[in-house]
């Protein structure tokens, strides 16, 4: 495996003391209370009220703003102290925003991850175990009887939809406008299928972008559905067109009546195992010509620029394991391609530093 200077640099040696080894297991063990107490301390304002205080708050002090008792103030401090999300001044006993603190409050990939964990994902995680072994998204049952979230999506609660959306888009989003220039900027598609094209974020971006580009997005039904909702009376919606299919099954086929001059895959194949990765890039392939291009934009674990961008993405694997299917993952570079070349494509180019972490793989016909 090839890993980014920064992950190597990480994971190829030892690099904490006795003590600090020692530390982190027991944030380890206590994982679950910590990441509660964080989320609570955000909820209620208090890490906001630290920042904004001059000399830091005491205890009676975060009770009276947040009208929380005085127990629960204290077990929620006394927590975050050892956490290290607050400090502690002994001569005053006045509190005070650490850099961690700082950082669970102002950084929005943080609070992306924290609402999706707490409202996707924390109780599907106890199942965690029994997904592996079953080789199924035992976690999902917590929301309903489907065999993968995304049949189930329209129908989760409105709460969880908006955690499950906020993720999602965050870290597509972020990457979109450097995605369009180049996509469109050396040969501009007339017609772009977008595969998992979910509610039409990037449908719309790219009838936005180009007034004369045609959008086929290939989703399933319900999502379609969804989608043509969302797109409703928006610019360029004329412009975008929908398809039902089940990209599980092997017998649905891309549409072939179309001189399809890209197609486009975000955060789309890290829902599938390899698998079923090859059989759906082999019915793009048959979609294709040699003058098509398929763009491929996923966040790449191996290719991360930081470690706190491999840990999200290793750790999202595990949201795909116990809730979203059973059998995909985020994906390392050598897996992807090694299912690309599978399908009959080749990688002609990559395209690294996307956004928050994302590349993209432009793939050609063999």
């Amino acid at each position: 495996m090839k890993l980014s200077p920064a992950l190597h640099k990480a994971y190829t040696k030892e690099r904490l003391s006795a003590h600090e080894a020692q530390l982190r297991a027991q944030f380890i063990a206590w994982g679950p209370a910590i990441f509660q107490t964080a989320r609570i301390m955000l909820k209620y304002g208090i890490l906001e009220m630290l920042r904004e205080s001059e000399n830091g708050l005491t205890y009676d002090e975060i009770c009276r703003k947040t009208e929380l008792g005085e127990y629960a103030v204290k077990c929620l401090l006394e927590a975050s102290l050892c956490m290290g999300t607050v400090l502690i001044a002994p001569e005053t006993s006045r509190y005070t925003l650490s850099k961690t603190g700082w950082f669970l409050l102002i950084d929005s990939a943080t609070k992306a991850d924290i609402d999706f964990n707490h409202d996707v994902n924390y109780e599907g995680w106890f199942y965690l175990e029994e997904s592996f072994l079953h080789g199924k998204p035992e976690g999902l049952r917590h929301f309903g009887d489907w065999a993968t979230v995304y049949e189930g999506l329209s129908c989760l609660p409105e709460h969880v939809q908006k955690s499950w959306f906020g993720f999602d888009h965050f870290y597509s989003d972020h990457s979109f406008d450097q995605a369009l220039e180049i996509v469109f900027g050396v040969c501009k598609p007339r017609v772009l299928f977008d595969v998992g094209g979910n509610t039409g974020r990037w449908a719309l971006r790219c009838v936005g972008h180009d007034p004369d580009v045609r959008v086929v997005i290939l989703d399933l039904p319900q999502q379609i559905d969804m989608m043509r909702r969302q797109i409703q009376g928006k610019t360029g919606a004329e412009r975008i067109d929908g398809y039902g299919i089940n990209l599980l099954d092997s017998a649905q086929h891309f549409p072939l009546n179309r001189n399809v001059d890209a197609i486009w895959m975000s955060q789309f194949l890290d829902c599938f195992s390899m698998e079923q990765i090859v059989a759906i890039l082999q019915r793009a392939a048959k979609a294709m010509t040699q003058d098509t291009r398929l763009y491929i934009m996923e966040t790449l674990w191996d290719r991360q620029k930081y470690e706190p961008a491999a840990l999200a993405l290793t750790m999202t694997s595990l949201y795909f394991t116990a809730i979203a299917n059973g059998n995909s993952k985020m994906y390392n570079t050598e897996d992807l391609q090694r299912c690309i070349e599978s399908a009959g494509l080749v990688v002609e180019q990559i395209h690294d530093g996307l956004g928050h972490g994302h590349s993209i793989l432009v793939c050609k016909l063999k």
